[in-house]
Order: structure tokens, then sequence, then C-alpha cells
């Protein structure tokens, strides 16, 4: 290679680094939105964790850095209060919640539904079951979440459209300021800000158990 080339090759190279170590730290934040939740591309365990924002009940920004994390954090995604699915799984895990904390583990839900919608839109049943556990539960209206990890996708027009035709509050949700809905998940981040467990399936019905879940949680609690 000529001399008078290798200083704009080192360049190159640095731009690439920067880019790729961008990319890393953002999660998939670079990665398209998917046209459909079978196309997502979800990190896994080894990933890096993404940092990002979210929304308390209040609209307060809460600000998720896995670099300064002081206890493994279990996040589970799901679509919104409106979701019959997701209101059986909170349901479901509520039995394990209390075990998990005891392991050291904190737990972070993270609705697509906006700040105001994040209890309103819950069944009422779901309501009385997690009253007493003090669920942390943000809003992920801006998906910003949800496309770092990697399981942002497309909303149908139908989706939205059915949502309005049964009078449900999705003001400040993903669907509304983004079309786009996250697909239901679950991720373990350990105290290195690195993803030690990963759990996507694109069929919304399909979640995972309350019991698998405390058996991970178990397993990282070990390994952390």
């Amino acid at each position: 290679m000529p001399r008078y080339l290798i200083p704009a090759a080192l360049a190159l190279v640095l731009a690439f680094s920067l880019v790729c170590s961008v990319a890393i730290r953002q999660g998939h934040a670079d990665v398209p939105i998917a046209a459909s939740a079978d196309d997502v591309q979800p990190l896994t365990a080894g990933d890096p964790a993404p940092r990002f924002i979210v929304r308390t009940v209040e609209g307060k920004p809460f600000d998720f850095n896995p670099k300064e994390l002081e206890a493994p954090v279990v996040l589970l995604s799901f679509r919104g209060g409106w979701c019959p699915f997701c209101n059986m799984h909170l349901s479901d895990v509520r039995h394990v919640i209390p075990e998990i904390r005891e392991l050291g583990i904190d737990v972070l839900f993270l609705s697509g539904d906006g700040p105001a919608q994040l209890y309103e839109s819950l069944e009422a049943g779901t309501k009385d079951d997690i009253a007493a556990l003090d669920y942390t539960i943000l809003s992920d209206g801006d998906a910003q979440a949800a496309i770092a990890l990697g399981i942002a996708f497309k909303a149908s027009e139908r989706t939205i459209r059915r949502r309005h035709e049964k009078g449900q509050n999705i003001m400040g949700s993903s669907m509304a300021k983004k079309g786009v809905l996250p697909v239901p998940a679950v991720f373990a981040v350990d105290t290195d800000g690195m993803i030690a467990f990963s759990y996507v399936n694109p069929d919304y019905k399909t979640r995972l158990p309350g019991d698998e879940l405390l058996a991970v949680a178990k397993r990282i609690s070990a390994a952390d």
C-alpha cells in the first residue's frame, strides 16, 4: 500500500471500530424495526445488554444502565395491559417474584403502554394479584427498550384498529407513537452488564412459565 494511503486506511479502521462500539453499547438500536414478530432479531445470552430510557407511571425518565447494576436484573417485556395473555402472564409470575427478589435479583416489567395507562389498562384481577408485590412496571412507549433488545416489530393496522374499536386507550403507547409492538420477552442481565438469559417467542400466546423463570433466576444468582 502506498504510504500516502496509510493514514486514510487507519482513519477508516478507526471509524468502523467506533461505529461497532456504538452499536454494541446500544444493543440492536441500529437494526431496523422488524416487519413482523417472526422477523425480530433479539439479543441472546452472551450479548452486552443495552442502555435505554423508559418512563415511570409518573412519566419520569428511568435510565436503565447495565454498566451500573448493583444486582442482576430480570427484564420482562409485555405488549400492554389490553393484552389478555399479558395479564395471564403477570398473574402467573407473581407467585415467584418474592423468591426471585430474595435471591437478590431485581425485576422490571416493560410495557408498551404509555405511562398513564400502565396500571389503568390492566385487568382488575391482575391489579389485585400484583397489588401487594410492589411491581415496578415501566412504560416503553417510545420503544427504546424494545428496539435496543431487538424485539420491536411493526404493529399491524388491524391490531391498532381493534384497540380503538374496543375503546381501549392506547394514547402514549408504542403503538400510537411509533406504530411498534414488542414481542413478549424475558431477559436476565448480570452485574457485568451482559445478557445471561433470553426467552423470546413470536407467538404472543406462549410465555415463559413462572416456575421456569424462578429456575433461571436461581442459576443466575448462583453464577453471579
